[in-house]
C-alpha cells in the first residue's frame, strides 16, 4: 500500500561492500525506506545495507536489469521513488533537497544532474560527462524499468501531457565507470554478452544497437563500434524518428578516437542542424575544421562552445567543451596561424579554468612562458 509523503530508495545490488555505504550514507536522512534487491551478494553487501535498515530482499537474477528493478518497485511503500546505483552518491548537502518532490503535487518526476566520472582514480569534474536525468518519479504500477541492459523507465507508458518535472537542485556522482570499477566487476564483458543476447531479438529496440556500440567504443573495437552506431541511427530513421543525440555524440567520438577526421565532414553539419545546441557536436566539428587546416574556421567554432551551455538538459556533455577544452583548441588555433600572444592567452584562460589541463601547461612551456616542474 502506497503511503502519502514518504520517498522510498530503490536499489538492486550484487557485492558492493566497496561502495554502499558510501551511497547510503549520502542519502539515509532524505528517504524514508531503503528496498535492496540483492542479486547473489556473497561479501558483507547485505550486512551493511542492514545497517542502515534497508529491507533486503532476494533476487534470483534472470540476467535482466529491469526486472530486477522492477521487483524492488513493487516492494516500496513510499508515494515517490529515487533509483540509485551502488557506486553512486549524492553531493553533500543536497540530500534533502530529494524531498522537494513530495510538496509539488503537480509533479510526477524529479530530474538530478548526474556527474559521470571517467579515467582513473582521483576523481575530478574535469575528467566527466554530465546529464540531468529522472532519478525520482512518482509510485505509479503503470511506470516501470524496461531493458535487460541499461534500462530505463519506460515513460512512454504512461500518458504525460499533463505530467509535470521539477528540475531538482541535487548532482549525483556516478564512479562505476571508472577503470578500477570496470575492471573490478568485468563490467565490459558482462554487458557485451547481455546485449548480445538481447540483439538476437529481430525487432530489438534500436537503443540496444546504441548500447552495444558504447561497450564495443569503450572495448577499443572501434571499426565496429563504428558501424553498430551507424546501424542505430539508421534504425531510428528508418521508424521515421530523429535519433537521440546520444548517437552523434557517440559517432563522432569514435570518429575522434580513431583520428578519422576526414570521416566526419560534412555529416556533421547534418548533425549540428538536428541538435544546434548541443556543445559537444560544434567541439567535435572545430577539431574536425583543424584537422582540415581550415583554422580560422576552427577559431570561429571553439570561440562559438564558449557562448553554449555545458549543463544542457537535454544532453550527455564532456565536461570543458565549452570551457577549458574550448579555450585550449582557441589557443591551438592562434599557435597554428602564427599569433602567439593571443595563443598564450587562451591556454592561460585554459588552466585558470583547469588547473589539470596538462594540454595548456606543456603548450605554455612549449611557448616559453611558464617552466616546467621539471626547472623548478
Amino acid at each position: 500500500m502506497i503511503e502519502e509523503g514518504l520517498l522510498s530508495l530503490c536499489m538492486i545490488v550484487k557485492n558492493e561492500e566497496k561502495w554502499l555505504q558510501r551511497c547510503l550514507e549520502s542519502v539515509k536522512d532524505a528517504v524514508d525506506e531503503i528496498i535492496i534487491v540483492d542479486t547473489g551478494s556473497t561479501d558483507r553487501t547485505k550486512e551493511i545495507a542492514a545497517e542502515y535498515g534497508a529491507a533486503v530482499y532476494d533476487y534470483e537474477w534472470n540476467d535482466s536489469f529491469a526486472d530486477a528493478r522492477n521487483f524492488g518497485l513493487d516492494k516500496a511503500k513510499g508515494e515517490w521513488i529515487l533509483w540509485l546505483d551502488a557506486d553512486e552518491e549524492v553531493e553533500p548537502g543536497d540530500g534533502q533537497h530529494l524531498r522537494d518532490v513530495l510538496s509539488r503535487e503537480e509533479c510526477y518526476f524529479g530530474r538530478i544532474k548526474v556527474v559521470n566520472y571517467y579515467g582513473t582514480f582521483p576523481v575530478t569534474y574535469d575528467r566527466s560527462h554530465i546529464m540531468n536525468q529522472y532519478r525520482l518519479f512518482r509510485n505509479d504500477p503503470k511506470l516501470r524499468f524496461a531493458g535487460e541492459i541499461h534500462e530505463q523507465l519506460d515513460i512512454e507508458a504512461l500518458d504525460l501531457t499533463n505530467k509535470s518535472v521539477l528540475v531538482v537542485p541535487v548532482t549525483l556522482h556516478h564512479y562505476g565507470y571508472l577503470e578500477e570499477a570496470v575492471e573490478e566487476k568485468g563490467k565490459k564483458e558482462r554487458n557485451l554478452r547481455l546485449l548480445e543476447k538481447a540483439l538476437e531479438a529481430e525487432d530489438h529496440d534500436p537503443w540496444l544497437d546504441y548500447h552495444y556500440a558504447s561497450e564495443l567504443y569503450r572495448s577499443e573495437k572501434m571499426a565496429e563500434a563504428f558501424e553498430r552506431v551507424n546501424l542505430s541511427i539508421g534504425s531510428f530513421l528508418k521508424s521515421q524518428k530523429k535519433p537521440p543525440s546520444l548517437l552523434y555524440k557517440l559517432k563522432y567520438s569514435i570518429l575522434m578516437a580513431i583520428g578519422s577526421y576526414e570521416g566526419g565532414w560534412p555529416s556533421i553539419e547534418l548533425a549540428i542542424k538536428l541538435y544546434p545546441d548541443y556543445v559537444d557536436l560544434h567541439f567535435y566539428k572545430g577539431i574536425i575544421l583543424m584537422s582540415m587546416k581550415k583554422f580560422a574556421e576552427a577559431l570561429e567554432t571553439f570561440e562559438y562552445c564558449l557562448t553554449l551551455d555545458e549543463d544542457h538538459p537535454a544532453y550527455l556533455t564532456m565536461v570543458g567543451t565549452g570551457s577549458f577544452l574550448a579555450w585550449y583548441y582557441i589557443g591551438s588555433c592562434h599557435e597554428l596561424m602564427e599569433d602567439l600572444p593571443k595563443a598564450e592567452e587562451a591556454y592561460r584562460k585554459s588552466l585558470e579554468l583547469s588547473d589539470t589541463m596538462e594540454q595548456a601547461r606543456e603548450a605554455l612551456q612549449k611557448l616559453g612562458v611558464l617552466e616546467s616542474a621539471a626547472d623548478n
